[in-house]
Formats: structure tokens, C-alpha cells, sequence
């Protein structure tokens, strides 16, 4: 079967996707309703489009208070459950409003009520609320300077739960008597439920390790800063138990796609969902695996990619990867490549990523394209911008992080 190289790949990657919606995976993981009342919070890219599926396939009558980022739920159609936006990938005062809404939404209920909490990537600066001692804005700075040295998704987040109230089990020792259930999109390396969302309604790991992520990446923290992670790690609170289920996750995602690319005759091989690292990194491993090939095969892979930002220009880390591998591309080859973020906003481009398609390369510098100096501005939008291959989605409603595919053509 001869397949179009592009339209391959744009199907895998649309496959991961429906894979992840909350409106497949959402309605099987739900529970019967209580005796009493059902309340529903959630946090993450997907709370939106999981807000809705539960009120289409749910049982009994709900209500609650969910929030996702400014921008992705303008069509989200609920009826009474209350859909907020906020910022992400920083926390900003409607991070605090909304932590603030669905926290004051569960004290109070019984062991006859239940609480249902939508957890997806994205929550941890979605569902914000300082701890006493430290201000919104101090917590922005050393979260936008881990970002931006490179920390990954780990640290960050066990940073983060030492300066919030919320984070670390926050919010299920908040829900009290209540029957809790999470339901769990992941967008995490390994799926720890400890580190998706930064673990609201999860008995916190070892905070006491912030510090030194802090110094490893050359952090300037106030000592307010310091004397709240220090009160952090040694505060012992009791979290309540609270079963988590994972109803989409990134092997989930590459298992998807993998389905389509046996339907299209071609053979995919996984690489991995758990990919980690710096897109140069990242696009080295991957080369080795292409380089063994043969046409018709496809390299599937997932995970999180995180970038040192060494410039002013804008993309990702998916974008990123794709200028790595453009970079390395010989003038003629016969390989077809595409990483995009499944939440469709990849870094700060505004987009899901990009294609890099044979011969990229001698394009690029047939056009006079400077590869080097978009390396060097951390610019991989512009590039891919001036190459016209750049993928848009959208916003997707869901999060299973990276998605990359690299296909040896026929």
C-alpha cells in the first residue's frame, strides 16, 4: 500500500489524540452516583471537555467548579458544572480564584456525597494557591526561572508543592468525610500520580528536596521562599486515601496510533512514552533508531522534552526537536518526521509543532534561513513558520504530552 508520507503522519498524530478525548475515556471510569450529592472540581487542559462528558454521561445530577487555560474552553457547553480559565504554563491571580472557588466548593459533605476530581496536565498552574508566607509573584519568578533553565516536570512540580497549599494532597485533605474518586489524564513520564497536577489529592513525596533543585539551577529564592519550603517539607499532614483512576495515558496514545499505522500498511515500532531530556538530546536517540529503518516502518515515540531558553524567539519542545533534527538532516533522505504537543500548544508558539520533510534542510538554506541563528534564539516558530510547516490543532481538549513519529517512505 503506498501511503502520502504527510497524511501518515498528520493520522497518527490525530489518532493519539481521539485516543486521549475525555469523551471516549471518561464516560467507563465513572462512578454510580452517591446517596447524597455529587460535587465535581477538576484542574488541567482537559477539564473543560471532561466537565462536559461527565455531565452527558453521568447518572445523577452534579455540580461543581472546574478551570482550564484562558482561551481553550470558550465552547466547552456546560450546564452546571462552572468552567473558569486561567494561565498556564505560569499561575496567575485566576489560578488563585479558581483554587480558591474549588476548595470553598467541598468542606462540608458527608459520607453520603461524593466528590469526583478531573485531574489532567497543566493543573499544577492552573489550580494555584500560595501558602502563607510567600506571594503569587515570588512563586511566578522561581517557576518561570526553572522553566526556563531546563527542570524537568518532576522538579518543577515538587517545587511547587512545597510553596502551595493545594498541591501535595492540599485538596483531598480539604474534601474531609466525602467519598473521593480522581479520574486521570497523564501527562507525566511513568504516570505518578504524585507529580500529574503536582498531586492535589495525593499524600505528598519527600518536599525536602526543593532546596536543592532550587540551587542546582541557579535560582535566586528569598529567604521567605526558603523558611516556607523548610515548614513544607517538615508539616506531616494526613491525606486521605484517594483512589486515582488513569483513564488516558501516553502509551495508551502511542498504542492508538500505532493501531492506525498497522491499518495503513505500515509497521510502527515504539521507541518509548518515556522520552525525557533537551530536544538535541532527543534527536540524536531518535536518528540512531531511524537510521534502522526500513521503508514502510514508522518510529513512534512519547514523553516530555524540556528547553534551556538561551534566546528570544518562541516555540517548544517539540518544535525544538524538529529544528534539532532538521539540523542534522542530510541534504537527501528519504525520512519523514513530526512532534507535536497533544494538548495543541507546544511551548509558547501558540501551535501543536511541525513536520520536517525530506530535504528541509537545502530548503531552508536555499531561502536563505539561518538555521544556526534560530538554534541559537531558541526560534524554531520562525523557522518552521518561514518553511510553512507548522501544525496547528488547536486546542485539543486533552494532554498526553509529546507525540513524535519519524516514517521511512516506500
Amino acid at each position: 500500500m503506498t501511503v502520502d508520507p504527510a497524511a501518515a503522519l498528520r493520522a497518527l498524530l490525530d489518532a493519539a489524540i481521539s485516543s486521549a478525548q475525555p469523551a471516549f475515556c471518561v464516560p467507563p471510569a465513572l462512578p454510580a452516583p452517591p446517596d447524597g450529592r455529587t460535587i465535581v472540581v477538576g484542574f488541567g487542559k482537559a477539564a473543560a471537555a471532561m466537565a462536559r462528558a461527565v455531565e452527558d454521561h453521568y447518572t445523577g445530577p452534579v455540580t461543581g467548579v472546574v478551570v482550564a487555560p484562558h482561551g481553550s474552553s470558550q465552547d466547552h457547553g456546560c450546564r452546571s458544572i462552572q468552567v473558569l480559565e486561567a494561565g498556564h504554563p505560569i499561575a496567575d491571580d485566576a489560578s488563585v480564584t479558581a483554587a480558591k472557588a474549588i476548595m470553598a466548593a467541598v468542606p462540608g459533605l458527608t459520607a453520603n456525597d461524593l466528590v469526583l476530581i478531573l485531574i489532567s496536565g497543566g493543573g499544577s498552574a492552573l489550580f494555584e494557591w500560595p501558602r502563607d508566607g510567600v506571594s503569587l509573584s515570588e512563586m511566578q519568578a522561581v517557576v518561570r526561572q526553572l522553566m526556563h533553565a531546563g527542570a524537568s516536570i518532576g522538579e518543577l512540580n515538587t517545587v511547587r508543592a512545597t510553596l502551595s497549599r493545594v498541591k501535595g494532597g492540599g485538596l483531598a485533605r480539604a474534601i474531609g468525610s466525602a467519598r473521593a474518586v480522581a479520574l486521570v489524564i497523564s501527562d507525566v513520564v511513568g504516570d505518578d500520580i504524585a507529580v500529574i497536577a503536582s498531586g492535589p489529592a495525593v499524600a505528598p513525596p519527600d518536599l525536602r528536596a526543593a532546596p536543592d533543585i532550587l540551587a542546582r539551577y541557579g535560582v535566586d529564592a528569598s529567604d521567605d521562599i526558603l523558611r516556607v519550603m523548610a515548614g513544607a517539607a517538615q508539616a506531616h499532614d494526613l491525606t486521605p486515601a484517594i483512589p486515582h483512576h488513569l483513564i488516558a495515558t501516553p502509551a495508551m496514545a502511542l498504542a492508538a496510533a500505532a493501531s492506525v499505522a498497522r491499518n495503513l500498511g505500515l509497521k510502527p515500532i515504539v521507541l518509548g512514552d518515556d522520552i525525557e531530556g533537551t530536544p538535541d538530546v532527543a534527536a540524536d536517540l531518535h536518528l540512531q533508531a531511524a537510521a534502522r529503518l526500513q521503508p514502510g516502518e514508522v518510529l513512534l515515540s512519547g514523553g516530555e522534552l524540556v528547553c534551556r531558553v538561551t534566546g528570544a524567539g518562541r516555540g517548544g519542545p517539540n518544535l525544538a526537536f524538529c529544528l534539532e533534527l532538521l539540523n542534522r538532516q542530510a541534504d537527501a533522505t528519504d525520512l519523514w518526521a513530526l512532534a507535536c504537543d497533544t494538548d495543541g500548544r507546544d511551548g509558547n508558539s501558540g501551535l501543536a509543532g511541525a513536520m520536517v520533510r525530506p530535504g528541509a534542510k537545502a530548503r531552508a538554506q536555499a531561502e536563505g534561513l539561518d538555521i544556526a541563528r534560530f538554534r541559537v534564539n531558541a526560534d524554531s516558530l520562525g523557522l518552521f513558520s518561514a518553511l510553512a510547516d507548522t501544525i496547528d490543532t488547536g486546542w485539543t481538549g486533552t494532554n498526553v504530552n509529546d507525540f513524535r513519529a519519524i516514517l521511512r517512505a516506500s
